[in-house]
């Protein structure tokens, strides 16, 4: 088992260094907010008071935080990761930043003798309580070789998507088409109702048919057809809407860099920024975004 400092002990960040604890590595955990250290503390988890006392004597260092510019800082600013962590020490973000923040991090650890990987998720609260994250890793084949076993213990599925910030790239593309067919679900419910066609009708027959998608056939934005879902919680998150707005930005920005043409990915931006910021929903679960649709003047 290895020493692990955790750094972004929140929704997410929290139960992935539980999971560690539970899985017998030694984790030392650091979060701006000491409050959300408790739960590590009590699986058995040791509380840092600063990243430097969280990273010192750190096999590997694992984080999860909110943006590339928070990545940017706790890796690279004085007394960060980068000028704490020791030689042979592995560093794996989890995140979900931009691309560029993921590559100048990496290079930037590269220079410093570190190796690095990203290692953004999918899969959410309930995944990360569960340890069945889906991880999109990017970096060179022998730090993600070392990474595994570790990310093993957080998650089920663990892909090697290429070079540095490929993680990145793949988690986007893949937000995007999650926001994408959300609202498409949604709309489909939407005019389901307008045409008395019963929800758990409907489910029964586009979840076996060309319209399944796991946008209906796991996170069903209407309640009853799947009993796991928000919609049966009053559409508590989950993901919130607030996030998949964030991701939605992200893929915006990376289209914008590349050169990709994305007017679905561009519109579904436009729709969870009317309803996470223009209608104040945004720590709503982001399924809750059908809502918004049933309100829209066909």
């Amino acid at each position: 088992m290895s020493k692990i400092g955790f750094i972004g002990t929140g929704n997410m960040g929290g139960p992935m260094a539980v999971n560690l604890v539970k899985a017998g590595h030694e984790v030392t955990a650091f979060d701006l907010s000491p409050a959300l250290l408790e739960p590590v503390t009590e699986a058995g988890g040791r509380a840092a008071g600063s990243i430097a006392e969280a990273v010192s004597g750190a096999e590997i260092v694992v984080s999860m935080l909110p943006a590339g510019k928070h990545v940017r800082s706790v890796y690279e600013d004085a007394g960060g990761v980068l000028a704490s962590a020791g030689a042979g020490t592995l560093l794996i973000d989890s995140s979900t930043i931009d691309v560029d923040s993921a590559r100048a991090v990496s290079a930037a650890a590269a220079k410093a003798g570190l190796a690095m990987v990203d290692a953004p998720v999918s899969g959410g609260v309930a995944a990360a309580a569960g340890g069945s994250l889906t991880f999109m890793v990017g970096g060179p084949a022998e730090a993600f070789a070392r990474a595994e076993p570790v990310l093993q213990a957080m998650g089920k599925t663990i892909v090697h998507a290429g070079d540095a910030g490929a993680g990145q790239a793949a988690k986007i593309c893949n937000n995007m088409i999650l926001g994408i067919s959300m609202i498409a679900v949604s709309e489909a419910f939407a005019l389901a109702e307008k045409l008395g066609l019963d929800h758990q009708k409907l489910f029964d027959i586009s979840s076996k048919a060309s319209g399944q998608c796991w946008s209906m056939t796991s996170y069903c934005p209407v309640p009853g057809p799947v009993p796991t879902s928000p919609a049966n919680r009053d559409y508590k998150p989950g993901f919130t809407a607030a996030m998949m707005l964030k991701d939605l930005r992200l893929a915006h920005e990376a289209a914008a860099a590349a050169g990709a043409a994305t007017p679905l990915g561009r519109h579904a931006e436009d729709l969870y920024t009317q309803y996470a910021e223009g209608e104040g929903q945004g720590a709503v679960d982001f399924s809750g975004i059908i809502k918004m649709i049933r309100s829209l003047d066909g």
